[in-house]
Order: structure tokens, then C-alpha cells, then sequence
């Protein structure tokens, strides 16, 4: 008898997470004998919850806020060239061997879906400095757009960031910056919310709606709510913007890929699941 493969991901909180609706709407869609999971972890659990794998017969899974640089610290694996560049993870895979493997599929969602949305940004401002913007920043350079200020409220994060990607990318030009004024948005062309902050009902607006013009694009990578105080901001102020549902889809689809090859994930009815989640 077949034994049931288990997928799924490892953050804290995971409440608001909707990738277990796109990736068993994909697995039910090939006939995959397989389930998605959500594993809710503190940090001091992950150690003895990665040393099971073989009693869960987990092959794959996705890792989010706040494991995505720290679980390369501790738990042992192979990194590909994006991970070790990019200093996190979103995506493992276990191979026959029981070897675990570390992926960022991330920046490829990320691009993929500025590409959807035709966007070819130059200057960019991104808030927030921690796993999802180091895979933000990694694409932007692939992109060779000019410049990418960031800010973060833990100083040495966004130095850190800056200091990593001028290394990588010579021909784009990263600063860190030491308040939300400093992002310069009147000469942005694209600005990203890549930290949690509009999570929750509660989470203060960062930007002011005199900072927005419309030249600006804005976009967040919170796709839950799908409209965040940032967004109904750009909203209310006729400019374009987009949640990161796209970006979600892109990279679920790169994950899958990488955990199934080589089948090939629906990508139609992985998007379909998540916007009948999000309705």
C-alpha cells in the first residue's frame, strides 16, 4: 500500500496562511496520493520536528515568517546558489536519501508576478529587511533596477541587507536607510511593504498619504487581508496597486515544481483555490 506523502509549512503564526487551499487543490488535481499541513512551530520545538521527518514521511516544505533565515542556521542541509546568496529559505525538499535540500522560490514568485503585472521599476523603496525582503532585494538586483532603499526598524538588518546586495550587484545600488521620510518615495517608482507590519487590525500605517504620486506603484506582500491599510491608502488615492496573492501563487508553484519534478503544478487551479479562499 502507497504510503501518504506529507507537505506543508512551518512558521508561527500560521492562522492566516492559505497555501494548504492552493497546493491541495494541485495535489487532488494530478491524483497525488498526498496532503498539504500547516506546522504551527515554536522555535524551540523545530529541532526535535525536523529530526521526525522520516516517522511523518514529509518529502517537502515551505518555511515562512520568522524561520526563513534562522532555520539555516540550525538545521543542516544543502543550500543552492539563491539561498546562500539571498541568506534564507522558503522552500525544502527531502530527497530519497533523507538529505535535506534549501531552496528560495520567493524572488522567482516575486518575478514572476511583477512580470504579470508589467512592471519595470528602477527605484525602488522597500520596508522591512528580514527573510522576505532579502528574496525582494535578490530579484530587484537580478533586475539591475538603479537603486533600492530600505528601511527596517532593526537598524542592523537593513545595513546588513544593504551591505550583501552591493556585493552581489554592483550595477544596482542599495542603501539602508533610518526612517520611513528617508525612503524618498517622491522619486520612487515602486514602493514595497515586505515586513508583517498590516497583519493585524491593529498594526499602525507607516506611509503617509502625502508620500504617494502617481508615478508610484505599491505593493504588498501581505495577500491576508488582501487589503491592507497600505493598500486602501493607494486606493483611496487613485494610484495602482497589488497584494502579494500573485507572488504566493508564483512561488507555490515554484515549490511545487521543485518538490514533484516532473510533474507540473496547475497553475490555474492553484490560483482559482486561493481567491475562492480569500472570497
Amino acid at each position: 500500500m502507497t504510503q501518504t506523502l506529507t507537505f506543508g509549512l512551518v512558521g508561527n503564526p500560521l492562522t492566516h496562511s492559505l497555501s494548504p487551499l492552493m497546493h491541495n487543490a494541485a495535489l487532488c488535481k494530478l491524483k497525488i496520493k498526498a496532503r498539504y499541513k500547516l506546522f504551527p512551530l515554536e522555535e524551540k520545538d523545530l529541532r526535535v520536528f525536523f529530526a521526525g521527518f522520516s516517522k511523518r514521511n514529509i518529502r517537502g516544505l515551505n518555511i515562512t515568517i520568522p524561520y526563513k533565515e534562522k532555520i539555516l542556521r540550525f538545521i543542516p542541509g544543502v543550500k543552492n546558489s539563491a539561498v546562500a546568496s539571498i541568506g534564507a529559505t522558503n522552500t525544502l525538499l527531502v530527497d530519497k536519501y533523507g538529505k535535506i535540500k534549501f531552496f528560495n522560490t520567493d524572488y522567482l514568485g516575486f518575478l514572476r508576478h511583477i512580470s504579470y503585472l508589467k512592471l519595470k521599476p528602477q527605484r525602488v523603496a522597500i520596508i522591512g529587511a528580514g527573510g522576505a525582503a532579502r528574496a525582494v532585494c535578490f530579484a530587484l538586483g537580478r533586475k539591475r533596477v538603479a537603486e533600492v532603499n530600505i528601511y527596517d526598524i532593526d537598524k542592523f538588518r537593513s545595513l546588513s541587507l544593504m551591505k550583501t546586495f552591493n556585493n552581489i550587484f554592483p550595477n544596482t545600488r542599495f542603501k539602508a536607510v533610518e526612517n520611513i521620510g528617508k525612503l524618498d518615495l517622491s522619486v520612487k517608482d515602486l514602493l514595497i511593504n515586505a515586513s508583517s507590519v498590516g497583519m493585524r487590525t491593529e498594526d499602525p500605517l507607516l506611509i503617509e498619504k502625502g508620500m504617494l504620486h502617481p508615478g508610484l506603484f505599491v505593493y504588498d506582500l501581505i495577500y491576508n487581508p488582501c487589503e491592507t491599510k497600505l493598500l486602501k491608502l493607494a486606493k483611496d488615492a487613485g494610484i495602482p496597486y497589488a497584494n502579494g496573492l500573485g507572488m504566493l501563487i508564483y512561488q507555490g508553484v515554484e515549490s511545487f515544481n521543485i518538490w514533484l519534478r516532473p510533474k507540473k503544478a496547475p497553475v490555474d487551479v492553484m490560483k482559482s483555490a486561493l481567491e475562492k479562499g480569500l472570497r
